[in-house]
């Protein structure tokens, strides 16, 4: 692509592959940012917005980001910590999904019951910073120096297999479902974070007339989020048992109450986290509430 068309674009990078990449491409469209890929290139305009997608590594989107190169990015939060980056970046959401644990994992049937009886021994992992940083911790309360501090030793890939093959007494690695460790022997002896996606822009931008549009494009990624964090809940209920119906749906300011045509009844419109809904419906059927109806939405704006 001409570098004449990116000219005045806002750029934004997006995970090429991987975890991350179809829900971006889901955040996208909510949020009304409308392209086409032709040929799966790394580099396409959108054609409702002066911005570019620029499709990148997700390891490699937290330093494009903090050098200014790109005016904002979609990646892990693990990965803006292994890339050292988060002192130039800001993390304007935590988008809710890529959720997953980075861990410390040996085999089920070893004598390494905790991170202490594994400090001083070998480890293999892909997060070579985090790791490093972790076991740093671990060997000054157990005042290992020397040879006999936590060896880390990097790998690109299946990580898992390192005890096996009898490369490592332990591993870090992210864990989703867990499933892939238990299939061969691993379980997790601690948690180092808890990560998931996260929108982030420049602290130092080389583009600041794009702050505004930075601003819009924020704002509507947070009501796709909210959206489907929360349905709305609506139904009538007894005025006498309004405190009750309000104190299960509070809402995220306060619930819309409306008066109905029967005296004493009222009609209440709430917003309500969606994995709380189920016991919501089942505590206001309790109270007497009737009519309980529940909306998902596509969007909106909170």
């Amino acid at each position: 692509m001409h570098q004449d068309l990116l000219n005045g674009r806002l750029l934004f990078a997006i995970p090429k592959k991987g975890r991350l990449h179809e829900k971006c491409l889901e955040l996208l469209s909510g949020a009304d940012i409308q392209f086409r890929r032709p040929n799966r290139l790394d580099v396409c305009l959108v054609m409702n917005h002066p911005i570019a997608l620029v499709f990148l590594p997700a390891a490699d989107i937290p330093s494009f980001v903090g050098k200014g190169d790109v005016d904002l990015g979609i990646t892990g939060h693990d990965v803006i910590l292994e890339a050292e980056m988060q002192d130039q970046v800001t993390e304007i959401h935590r988008l809710g999904f890529g959720k997953c644990s980075l861990q410390v994992q040996t085999p089920e049937n070893g004598s390494y019951k905790s991170v202490e009886d594994l400090a001083g021994k070998r480890i293999v992992t892909s997060f070579e910073v985090l790791a490093g940083a972790y076991f740093d911790k671990i060997d000054q309360q157990l005042n290992l120096t020397g040879d006999t501090k936590t060896k880390i030793q990097y790998v690109g890939g299946s990580v898992e297999a390192a005890c096996a093959l009898g490369l490592a007494d332990g591993i870090v690695d992210l864990v989703e479902s867990g499933d892939t460790m238990r299939a061969v022997g691993l379980h997790a002896i601690a948690t180092v974070l808890q990560t998931e996606a996260v929108l982030i822009k420049s602290n130092v931008p080389h583009r600041a007339h794009h702050a505004p549009l930075i601003d819009l494009i924020s704002s509507r990624i947070a009501g796709v989020i909210a959206a489907g964090k929360y349905v709305v809940c609506e139904y009538n209920i007894r005025r006498a048992s309004l405190p009750q119906a309000t104190a299960i749906t509070p809402g995220r300011r306060a619930p819309t109450i409306s008066p109905l045509e029967e005296e004493g009844w009222v009609a209440i419109s709430s917003m309500v986290e969606k994995k709380n809904i189920a016991t919501a419906m089942d505590e206001l059927v309790k109270i007497g509430a009737e009519d309980i109806l529940v909306f998902n939405l596509d969007n909106c704006r909170v």
